[in-house]
Parts: C-alpha cells; structure tokens; sequence
C-alpha cells in the first residue's frame, strides 16, 4: 500500500481521482440525463470518448519506449490493428448465419467465393481466445521483432524507418482479398458482443466505462514501472547506453521487455477500440497513423505519461474538428503542430503548464 501511494504525491493523486471520477462517474451520469437537460451528454459522443480513451493507451505505450527508453518507433500502428483484427475476426464469427448472404462464413468470403472457413479463423468463435490473441500476436510479433532489432544494435533513425517499413508491408498484406481478413474493406457490419446488441447505448456506455477504466489501471501501470528500479535503468538506458553496459546491466533485456509491453498494450487498445467504432481495415497500419501516435506523445510531453494522455486527447480532438469543417488540411494543421511543438514547445503542453507554474510561485515568492 505505501509503494502505491508513492507514485504520485499528494497533489498528483488529488488529481487522478478527479480525472477518475469525471471519466467513470460524470460522464455516465451525464449521458443519462434528459435530452432537453444542457448537461445532457448525447449518445453519438459516448463512443467517440471511448475511441479517445483507446488512443491515450496507445499513447501511454508509446511513451513508454519512447519518452522513457529513447526507442521512436514508427510502427506501433501494426500492433493496434493486429488487437483490432482479432476483436474483428471474434464479433464477425459471433454474427455467423446473420450476415447478408445468411452463410456460416463472413459476407466477404462469400463475396469472394470462398468454400470454407480458412484454419486461422477457427476458434474466434470463443471471446477468450480472440482476446487472447488480441494481446498475444502483437507481444509475439513484438518480442520477435525485437530480439533481433536489438540484438543487432540497430537504434536511432535506422530502427524507427525499419519499423515504417514492417508497417507498410502489412498494410499491403492486408489489403489483399486472397490475405482473408477483407481487404481493402477490412471487417465490419458487427451486431453483438457477448450477447449483447452493440448498437444499444447502454452497451456503448458500458464498453466507454470499461476502456476509461482499463486506461485508469494502465497509467498506475506505467507509473509503477518508470518510478521502479527498471524504469530508472530504462530512461539511463534512453540518456547513455553505453555506461549502462559498463555498469553490469544488459540494455538488451530491458528494451525487449518495454517494447514487448508496448505492444500488448496496443493490442488491447486496439481490441477496445474495434467494438466502439464499429470497423477495423487496413487503413489503421497505414504509416501516417503510426507517425500520428508519435506526434500525440511528442505534443503533450515525453516521459511523462501525463503527457501522452493530454497529447492524445488534443490532437484527436483537434482532428475531430478539422474533419468537420476543412478535412483536406488536417495533414497540413498535423505536420505545422508537429513543427510548432518542436521548435517552441520541446517538453510539450505538460512542459508549458509546469513553466507557468513556476513563473507564477517566483512572481508569487517575489
């Protein structure tokens, strides 16, 4: 319970159970007020504050390899569509017999002429093991991918324009029909989680409540792991790596098991993601998404966690806005932002807000 409480200080968990009341409490209250009520949080926003919770995961994993490890990666899009297409895969096998063609397979493969469930399909018919693979495969690609990368010392711009290559290359992978998970169109049309009717709004209240929460539990997570002896190793391992070998540590072990974290983390936020927006394609590993995660992190503040949170939220809702309103200069607004923070703003929003703070305790002490 002590080392729990060390995690943050006074004022930081005052903060947390305010961010954790208004993300579980007000927010469900809210949406169940009346219609006519201006307090009233209508139905259409409840999934789009859950899509937001899935990217500040993300966002948590990447400052994790990113912000504490020194390690940019450029790919991390790769593991969240993966987490997403195995949700996919379980809600299409859990509307067999339901779909257009009234077939036992998903529309696409009768669209396509396919004759039989294809053998990597099997078993998604049981959440369990959807989930499971959900986490599993990208760990796995991850711990592959890694052992290898880090082993042979590949690091800086080399590492992060190899991990834009993984993730195009899948994103081709995936937009072939003959792959068997859609194609360009990817898996969608999805009916029912659990039993459930993922259309009800009670059941999009419950899957945002969930995500809030599971995003809750994965910052304490991290918190834990950067404020242990690990996390320590991993951010001298980010400053100087080399006198981390000359002090007994293997850097090698470290980096893999971050990175391999990471991935699981996106997996799941990948997997929460899915059943809220109602679509996963491959559209999701296209490299501007993965470069887009990055982005988030860098804007709020790297090694922070706080940061990757707030630079989730902002530039997502940013994004809502430019969609609405002028969607073919969201790049642009994305690309100056990024040259904004940059050149003005290098510790993020999180480094601007504890700037002024000071400012305002050295006016306040003069």
């Amino acid at each position: 319970m002590h080392g729990i409480r060390n995690l943050h200080t006074t004022r930081g968990w005052v903060g947390f159970f305010v961010v954790a009341a208004l993300l579980l409490v007000a927010v469900p209250v809210l949406n169940a007020l009346p219609e006519t009520n201006p307090l009233h949080v209508p139905d259409w926003l409840i999934p789009l504050a859950g899509k937001f919770c899935c990217y500040a995961l993300v966002a948590l994993a990447m400052d994790l390899i990113w912000g504490y490890t020194g390690i940019l990666s450029l790919g991390h899009g790769v593991y969240f569509a993966l987490g997403g297409y195995a949700m996919g895969m379980y809600l299409m096998r859990s509307m067999a017999g339901e779909g257009v063609y009234r077939s036992e397979l998903p529309d696409f493969m009768v669209f396509l002429n396919w004759k039989e469930l294809p053998w990597f399909w099997h078993g998604f018919e049981y959440f369990p093991f959807a989930l499971l693979m959900a986490l599993a495969v990208p760990g796995l690609l991850a711990f592959v991918f890694g052992w290898f990368a880090f082993r042979s010392r590949i690091k800086g711009v080399y590492f992060s324009i190899i991990t834009q290559a993984m993730t195009f290359a899948l994103m081709l992978l995936f937009f072939r029909n003959e792959t068997g998970f859609g194609g360009n169109n990817g898996l969608t049309d999805f009916k029912r989680l659990l039993g459930f009717t993922l259309s009800e709004p009670s059941v999009r209240v419950a899957l945002y409540w969930l995500t809030a929460l599971v995003l809750l539990g994965v910052y304490l997570l991290a918190r834990a792991i950067v404020r242990s002896r690990a996390g320590r190793v991993l951010t001298a391992i980010r400053d100087a790596e080399s006198r981390v070998m000359f002090c007994g540590y293997e850097p090698l072990y470290y980096k893999l098991a971050i990175w391999t974290l990471s991935a699981v983390l996106c997996g799941l936020a990948g997997a929460l993601y899915v059943p809220q927006v109602g679509i996963i394609n491959p559209s999701e590993l296209a490299p501007a998404q993965s470069i887009e995660m990055a982005v988030w992190v860098a804007v709020g503040g790297r090694g922070t966690l706080v940061g990757a949170v707030v630079g989730a939220a902002s530039v997502n809702g940013l994004k809502s806005v430019f969609t609405a309103v002028a969607p073919e200069f969201w790049l642009y607004a994305l690309g100056g932002l990024f040259v904004l923070v940059t050149l003005f703003l290098p510790e993020g929003l999180t480094g601007l807000f504890r700037r002024l703070r000071r400012t305002r305790a050295a006016e306040a002490r003069a």
